[in-house]
């Protein structure tokens, strides 16, 4: 009788371990820009962002996003495919000359500063996120992370994971335009 009770507390945990096992293998390989957010079409949180020391752009806050369509980037110098995005984000600004806004999540000012002078500085200002309180009011899973916002600050578009340049052509300059025509 005891048998039957030690196999079943046996084979129940390793049934659940192959369960979990094959649910991560089939979501491994998933478009994390998949994940909606919950903030689109909802107003820019309210934050107020210092800027970053060494920079010779200002931090910025909720207000800025108000009277034209602006681009937020989130990104930090430790991040990887954030320098991978970093050029793409200089074509971006030069192609369309939105206002792009950078949040600078959980960095030492002077990685960020030094990024921005090794890398360029596409970034019409620059906020430190110090403790990453407003990367998580914006939704943020990860740097880097973007967002098209409406003229009235309204978030209308996210972009997840680092941008290339068919994402500019194919969402980002899209979802600039649309937010242009919403305003």
């Amino acid at each position: 009788m005891k048998t039957p009770i030690r196999i079943a507390l046996a084979v129940i945990p390793l049934v659940a371990l192959v369960a979990l096992v094959v649910l991560f293998a089939l979501n491994i390989n998933r478009d994390p820009s998949l994940v909606a957010s919950v903030m689109i079409d909802k107003p820019a949180p309210s934050f107020s962002l210092p800027k970053v020391a060494g920079l010779p752009v200002p931090g910025f806050d909720t207000a800025r996003l108000s009277g034209q369509v602006s681009v937020v980037n989130v990104f930090a110098s430790w991040c990887i495919p954030c320098r991978d995005e970093h050029p793409v984000l200089e074509a971006l600004k030069q192609q369309t000359g939105v206002l792009l806004l950078g949040i600078n999540q959980k960095d030492a000012p002077e990685n960020a500063s030094a990024f921005l002078a090794q890398m360029g500085n596409p970034y019409d200002a620059v906020g430190a996120d110090s403790d990453g309180r407003t990367s998580i009011d914006w939704g943020v899973y990860g740097v880097p992370e973007t967002f098209v916002v409406d003229a009235k600050g309204v978030i209308r578009f996210k972009h997840t994971g680092p941008m290339t340049m068919a994402d500019i052509a194919r969402e980002i300059v899209p979802a600039i335009a649309r937010a242009k025509a919403e305003s």
